[in-house]
C-alpha cells in the first residue's frame, strides 16, 4: 500500500463523491423504492438528463463502471461477426483487459494522433476492408467507438465528431462515444462540443460519473431506443444491472441539478491548467500539451524514481531507455492546497 504521505494525482476517481451527493443519499437512505432503475430517482434523473441532451424520446441507462458500459454497450450494437473500430490507444484496445474480445467482439485499432481518430482514416478502412475480396471471411467492422476527452486527454471538435457521423451513417454503423470523463471536456475553455450536440450526431454515448463526481455509475444516453431496444436485457446478461438502482439515479439526479455536472470538471482544469503553466515555467517536458485534466509529464529515469517517493502518478509508458511518460491527474476534488505541495515537490 502506498504511503499516505505521498501526493495524489494518479487518477481523476481516488476521492469518495461530491458532498451533496452523499448528503442525498443519506436524506434517502431509509426509503423504500422499485429496483432495478424503475424508481422515481432514476426516472427524474432520465428526464433531466434528456432535457439537457434535447432528445426527450433518448432512453437512458444507468450502469456501475466505464469498462462494463463498453462491454455492454458494445456488444448490444454489434451483430455476432462484427467488431469495432478503435483507436490504437483507446481504452477498449488498451486498458479494458479484451473485455470486448471476452464478449465475443474484436477490437479493430486504426492509426491515431494524440487519441483522436479522423473521419478520412475510418473511411480509409472501410474502403480497404470493402475492397477485399475475401471479406466475408473476416471480422465486420460494425460500429466506431471514440471517447471525449481521450486517453491523452485531447478532445474532438464538433466539426470532428459531425465528419465522423457522416462516415458512419453512410455505411449504416453505429458511432459510439465513451464518455468517462466527459465533464472534464465540458468544462474545458476549447470545448465546442455540447451534450445536445453529442445527443444529435452519435448512436450511443455515456456520461461518466465514477471519474466526474460520483461514487460510481455511468449513464447510458440512446437517442433513438430503437437502436437497442432490449438494453435493459441486455444489461442483465452482462451483470450490469443494479438491483438498487436508485443509488445511481440518486447520483446522477443530483448531478444534474442546477448544472452541477457541467461545472464540476471546472476545479479540475484549473488546477491542471495551473500545473502546466509550472511546467512551461520550469522548462519541464511536456510529452504534449492537453486541454483537459490530464498532464503528461517525460522524466528521465533518475528523475523519475526521485518523484516516485514523493508523489502518486501513474507510469504512463517509455519514451525511450533514459526517459519515463508520466501522467499527472487532477480532478473536481483537487485541492488549491495540494497543487502548491505538488509544484513545490517537483520544484
Amino acid at each position: 500500500m502506498e504511503s499516505q504521505t505521498k501526493l495524489c494525482f494518479a487518477s481523476d476517481y481516488m476521492e469518495g463523491a461530491h458532498p451533496a451527493i452523499i448528503e442525498r443519499l443519506v436524506q434517502t437512505n431509509m426509503e423504500q423504492t422499485a429496483g432495478y432503475g424503475t424508481d422515481e430517482y432514476c426516472e427524474r434523473a432520465r428526464t433531466l438528463i434528456r432535457n439537457i441532451c434535447k432528445s426527450p424520446k433518448a432512453a437512458v441507462h444507468f450502469l456501475v463502471g466505464g469498462t462494463q458500459t463498453n462491454a455492454t454497450v458494445i456488444d448490444a450494437l454489434l451483430h455476432q461477426y462484427e467488431g469495432v473500430i478503435a483507436a490504437q490507444t483507446g481504452h477498449v484496445a488498451v486498458h479494458e483487459a479484451g473485455a470486448i474480445e471476452f464478449g465475443g467482439h474484436k477490437v479493430l485499432p486504426i492509426v491515431c494522433d494524440k487519441g483522436k481518430i479522423t473521419a478520412a482514416a475510418v473511411t480509409q478502412y472501410l474502403q480497404d476492408f470493402y475492397a477485399d475480396g475475401n471479406y466475408e471471411h473476416m471480422v465486420h467492422p460494425g460500429m466506431v467507438y471514440i471517447s471525449q476527452p481521450t486517453e491523452y486527454g485531447t478532445l474532438y471538435t464538433k466539426q470532428e465528431i459531425t465528419a465522423l457521423s457522416e462516415v458512419c451513417r453512410a455505411y449504416h454503423i453505429p458511432l459510439y462515444v465513451d464518455g468517462a470523463r466527459l465533464a472534464y471536456a465540458l468544462a474545458s475553455k476549447e470545448n465546442d462540443v455540447t451534450l445536445a450536440d453529442l445527443a444529435a450526431l452519435c448512436d450511443a454515448f455515456y456520461i461518466g460519473g465514477t471519474k466526474c463526481g460520483a461514487l460510481f455509475g455511468e449513464a447510458v444516453v440512446i437517442p433513438d431506443p430503437q437502436r437497442s431496444p432490449h438494453f435493459f436485457t441486455i444489461m442483465k446478461q452482462h451483470g450490469a444491472l443494479l438491483a438498487k438502482g436508485r443509488l445511481l439515479g440518486i447520483q446522477f439526479e443530483t448531478l444534474f441539478t442546477d448544472d452541477l455536472y457541467l461545472r464540476i470538471g471546472e476545479t479540475a482544469i484549473h488546477a491542471a491548467d495551473t500545473i502546466r503553466a509550472f511546467l512551461t515555467e520550469h522548462s519541464y517536458e511536456q510529452y504534449f500539451v492537453a486541454p483537459t485534466n490530464q498532464i503528461f509529464i517525460v522524466l528521465d529515469n533518475t528523475r523519475y524514481a526521485e518523484l516516485s517517493q514523493k508523489i502518486s502518478f501513474s507510469f504512463w509508458e517509455k519514451k525511450d531507455d533514459a526517459h519515463t511518460v508520466v501522467r499527472i491527474a487532477t480532478d473536481w476534488a483537487t485541492t488549491d492546497e495540494n497543487v502548491e505541495k505538488l509544484l513545490k515537490a517537483l520544484a
